[in-house]
């Protein structure tokens, strides 16, 4: 193997573009149109544009990226996280091209990657599931008698992917057929598929994952554990290992499980298996990703080895690199998003006017942008990870307080403040953790990012760059221009918009009951209609950003007099949705 296409964009793309140049391959990044001056695109030995903006249209295009492949000569594909990752037929398509494939077979793909299959394979391998369907559901029926069986709250969730999204927690009998209909939705619009099933909540309890390795020659080893309980909209926030209050007979017990389940699917590759702990220290399976982590860093940093890297030794089909992975010091990742924590972490797309990475011992970043880059309401709003290393949990989380306050970034609001209130939290200091720590003993109301510095002004003559493209190929063309001159205010002259209409604004102090738009989006469903009643708290429609859907909720009680929106139209942010009187 001497070149790799990474069909992914972001900071897992620089990661593996990274991890390939170190072992002396050729880097093929793919881009969208929206990502034609991204960093993993300048980063790569060449890039080739796969097609426009939506995921639909470009990451998730396989006769693109295939197409792609060809025409750069590449040998092999990594296809990172998301997107395509868990993806079996696109696995084969790979290796029906004559590619290398680098992850693990198209079949232990579609058994560990189908959360349904994977239950099943866990149940043969004797490990034990939380209970639940063990096939996809054809109706809403289905969900009430299983809710009626084993009682709520329960949790209907995507079967064909992962990392939160696809998934709703029913608390109320009421809120089943919504919470079916939008996990089918969600499921569909990550991942491809709204096949979906249903399983028994576990309220409190922690995430604990398992990382392990297996090469094609029979060797499988276990990297130890990373528990990632602190998590908010059921998606991970803040990742460590080794796993705090975790005990060695624990630890033994889950590797037993992890290399019991990806024997059971004749496993390759790297790949995590994920487990929930309840109260009493069990654990319980909860699903494989058949593909890299997110939070891949942490082990990497505890353990030295460098997983992306042995990724590719073992698609070459080289045995791995080592035979047992000792664990040193204390490691948490913190993902660093482009969320609003004050607003219930409402994702917050837009434009990067600051950025300026932390650093210093113990400090790693991992990020796919600069300042100036755009977070796009298309894609997952991950600015970068914050990985802060120390020789035991009270140093690594003292040092993370430092790089979090150094970490500059402006123009979105961020999850920082969010991350420093957790780390003063008592429960967190000593380890007392579970998923619902965020929602049940933290208050994000008050929180506010920092506001960065503004962009110094440009020089009298400065050197700009634009892209070309020619048969499908990215090239860079570097040149020297002129700059605008500011105007006397010091501010550049701002393009003419279109004053809004009388119609499109509130009057002054008339506020009450007009639904506005937190975010740019999409309306995927509006639950009234105009005339209907309402009262203050009940959900009136859902706006899908960044794949995610958020119900949006009446402010008051009353009547909509004015309905502005229907499923599919796309809203900026700040724009009304409803008027209630």
């Amino acid at each position: 193997m001497d070149s790799v296409l990474i069909a992914n964009r972001g900071e897992i793309a620089v990661r593996v573009i990274r991890a390939a140049h170190d072992l002396g391959l050729r880097a093929i990044a793919v881009y969208s149109e929206l990502d034609r001056d991204a960093v993993h695109v300048e980063l790569a030995d060449e890039a080739w544009n796969i097609g426009p903006g939506p995921s639909a249209e470009s990451y998730l295009n396989i006769p693109n990226i295939l197409e792609a492949a060809d025409a750069s000569k590449a040998e092999a594909v990594h296809p990172g996280y998301g997107f395509l990752a868990e993806n079996a037929g696109f696995a084969q398509a790979v290796i029906d091209a004559g590619l290398i494939w680098v992850g693990p077979p198209p079949a232990a793909i579609a058994t560990m990657g189908d959360k349904i299959a994977s239950r099943s394979a866990a149940q043969a391998a004797g490990v034990a599931s939380v209970p639940g369907t063990l096939e996809p559901l054809a109706s809403v029926d289905e969900v009430r008698a299983f809710a009626e069986e084993h009682g709520l709250p329960i949790a209907i969730k995507a079967a064909h992917g992962g990392g939160g999204k696809g998934l709703k927690v029913v608390r109320e009998g009421d809120d089943i057929e919504a919470a079916y209909e939008g996990a089918k939705r969600e499921a569909d619009a990550w991942f491809g598929n709204p096949e979906v099933y249903v399983e028994r909540y576990l309220d409190n309890p922690r995430h604990i994952e398992a990382q392990i390795m297996f090469d094609t020659h029979g060797n499988g080893v276990f990297l130890g554990e990373r528990d990632c309980s602190i998590q908010r909209r059921h998606q991970k926030l803040i990742e460590e290992t080794p796993a705090p209050r975790f005990t060695d007979e624990q630890r033994s017990a889950l590797e037993s499980a992890a290399l019991a389940v990806a024997g059971a699917a004749d496993y390759e590759n790297a790949g995590t298996v994920e487990f929930l702990m309840d109260g009493t220290g069990a654990l319980f399976f909860l699903e494989m990703n058949t593909r890299i982590q997110v939070e891949h860093t942490i082990t990497e940093e505890a353990t030295g080895i460098d997983l992306v890297a042995e990724q590719l030794r073992v698609a070459a089909g080289e045995p791995l690199s080592f035979s047992t992975a000792a664990s040193r010091g204390h490691v948490i990742e913190f993902r660093l998003n482009a969320e609003d924590p004050a607003r219930g972490f409402l994702p917050t797309p837009g434009t990067l006017s600051r950025y300026r990475e932390s650093a210093g011992r113990g400090i790693r970043v991992d990020s796919g942008v600069r300042q100036g880059s755009t977070i796009s309401q298309y894609y997952d709003n991950l600015i970068a990870k914050l990985i802060v290393s120390g020789r035991d949990r009270t140093e690594a989380i003292d040092r993370a307080k430092r790089a979090l306050s150094e970490f500059e970034i402006g123009g979105v609001d961020t999850t920082i403040p969010a991350h420093l209130l957790i780390l003063d939290n008592e429960d967190f200091v000593s380890g007392n953790l579970s998923t619902r720590l965020l929602e049940e003993d933290l208050d994000f109301s008050g929180l506010a990012t920092k506001t960065a510095p503004a962009l110094p002004e440009e020089t009298e003559l400065q050197e700009r760059g634009m892209t070309v493209e020619v048969g499908g190929r990215r090239y860079d063309v570097r040149y020297w221009s002129q700059v605008i001159a500011p105007t006397t205010s010091g501010q550049r002259p701002a393009p003419r918009r279109r004053a809004p209409k009388l119609s499109e604004r509130s009057a002054p102090g008339d506020t009450e009951g007009i639904v506005t738009a937190p975010m740019q989006g999409t309306i995927v469903k509006v639950h009234h209609g105009a005339g209907d009643a309402v009262v203050a708290g009940e959900p009136v429609c859902v706006l899908e950003a960044m794949k995610m859907e958020n119900e949006i909720k009446a402010p008051s009680d009353g009547e909509i007099v004015d309905l502005r929106v229907q499923p599919g139209d796309t809203v900026a942010p700040g724009a009304v949705l409803m008027v209630i009187r």
